[in-house]
């Protein structure tokens, strides 16, 4: 006798798993495959690596300049960037907020007093200028029941772009750390070039006195003294530029700090950054990828774009709505909470994707495909970094030895330097040669300082390209792996 009210709705939800049916997804699926670290690892990524070895979170410090630490810090307080990093943080976590919020019940609480007239045709009596107040009081509710997971995966997909974001955010810390060290080495072989113009402004005033005293004694010619003057007014214009030179690094610097070009006239002269403050280790894991800040917030978008295709999915099949509504209506006069007064209503809802001209599909595919393209961008940077990292080691490398080799041709040619102009203050050495080897030195103690610049410069690189001191936090880290 009482088998027919249950069969009822059973045969009900029977028959909307049915016609779900029609909105099907077959034939849809992602292509892309993450890269596997390990296939792409050759012998540049080799061998134990002590955690000692690498930077912290704060590896600046390990430079041993304490301007530059301060000059860094006051960067991460007021660079604009960095800024826009954290409010786009923050944008993601609000909308974590709001993908939770869609997963719990709604309650709201309604209130209004009407004051009416009624006009002679909506007047029984048919008289009108009736005066009437009606006055209501009720909660309404409701709750979606996520029957296949939709809104659960929609919000865990919110959730891995919120932390993609903050990573991003690290990430952002790590450039600006490592330009910010950039910039001020920059600035270092700047004075350095000055410094290197300001001895060949002496070396060519030297020069010019000799040329003077050859001239007055009959030994050179007017013409060789003529040339020597073209040489100092030569080394002049070296300085003015060189200097100006100083006045640009320091302004590009000022702006990395979020500051206006007078803050770079304050910079005091840097140090130079010593080689080994920057020497990492000849070989490098591969684990040490996971390091990175790009690579783990690109891991992070995977893992939100393939729960975005299972909240995509849960779109498919039927589910089941409820709302709930109680309160009180009463016109003046009467009892508002009285038993003729009260009312309410439980309306339970069930959707039924039977036929939306291919929207689901639609939808899933371009779910598909966000997720492919999270995979590509992952797979470019993996594969980015690798590179990064092996042309990051190989240049150090390659500079070591070069730096090794002019400083030997810069000894040579300061010694040479040396005999030149002794001869040439004797009278027995012509101008030419003088004039030469000084053109060698010249060029070698700048090829020099230019090299120990572009090594200290390279270490910054790597040590940016190798994720800095960043650590992924412990709830991203199985992800990440």
């Amino acid at each position: 006798m009482n088998t027919m009210p249950l069969r009822t709705p059973l045969s009900l939800i029977f028959s909307a798993l049915l016609l779900a049916a029609c909105a099907s997804q077959d034939g849809l699926h992602t292509e892309g495959h993450p890269l596997d670290t390990a296939s792409l690892q050759g012998q540049t990524f080799t061998g134990n690596l002590s955690p000692a070895a690498w930077p912290a979170s704060d590896w600046w410090n390990g430079l041993g300049d304490s301007q530059l630490n301060a000059l860094i810090e006051e960067a991460l307080r007021s660079n604009p960037d960095l800024q826009v990093a954290d409010a786009r943080a923050r944008q993601a976590n609000a909308a974590v907020l709001a993908a939770g919020a869609q997963r719990q019940p709604t309650l709201g609480a309604n209130a209004d007093v009407t004051r009416s007239r009624s006009a002679r045709v909506d007047d029984p009596s048919g008289q009108g200028g009736r005066y009437g107040t009606l006055r209501s009081l009720s909660l309404e509710g409701g709750y979606h029941f996520d029957l296949w997971g939709g809104d659960r995966a929609a919000w865990e997909a919110a959730l891995g772009r919120a932390r993609a974001s903050d990573v991003d955010r690290q990430g952002a810390r790590l450039t600006l750390a490592a330009d910010v060290t950039r910039a001020y080495n920059d600035l270092g072989l700047a004075y350095a070039t000055r410094d290197l113009a300001e001895q060949d402004l002496k070396r060519s005033r030297d020069m010019l006195d000799l040329a003077r005293s050859r001239v007055d004694a009959g030994l050179d010619s007017e013409y060789q003294l003529q040339q020597t003057q073209s040489l100092e007014a030569a080394a002049e214009a070296s300085l003015t530029a060189a200097t100006q030179q100083v006045d640009s690094a320091r302004i590009r610097l000022a702006v990395m700090l979020g500051q206006g070009p007078d803050r770079g006239a304050t910079l005091p002269r840097p140090q130079l950054i010593a080689p080994s403050a920057v020497s990492l280790p000849a070989n490098v894991p591969a684990e040490l990828l996971g390091r990175r800040p790009d690579l783990v917030a690109a891991r992070w978008r995977v893992e939100a774009a393939s729960k975005d295709i299972t909240a995509s999915k849960a779109d498919f099949y039927p589910n089941l709505n409820l709302s709930v509504a109680a309160g009180s209506k009463s016109l003046l006069g009467d009892a508002m909470f009285g038993g003729a007064s009260r009312f309410f209503s439980v309306g339970p809802a069930l959707s039924l994707p039977i036929f939306d001209g291919g929207a689901r599909r639609a939808a899933l595919a371009g779910r598909n495909a966000d997720y492919d393209v999270a995979v590509a961008q992952y797979n470019q940077t993996l594969v980015g970094a690798l590179g990064d990292i092996g042309d990051g080691i190989s240049r150090i490398r390659s500079l070591e030895q070069q730096i090794a080799q002019q400083q030997r041709a810069r000894d040579i040619a300061r010694s040479s330097y040396d005999i030149a102009m002794q001869r040439y203050a004797d009278g027995i050495g012509n101008y030419l040669d003088a004039l030469s080897v000084e053109q060698q030195l010249l060029q070698s103690e700048r090829q020099l300082a230019s090299l120990r610049a572009e090594r200290i410069d390279a270490s910054v690189l790597l040590m940016q390209a190798l994720g800095g001191g960043f650590e992924a936090p412990a709830q991203s880290s199985t992800s990440a792996r």
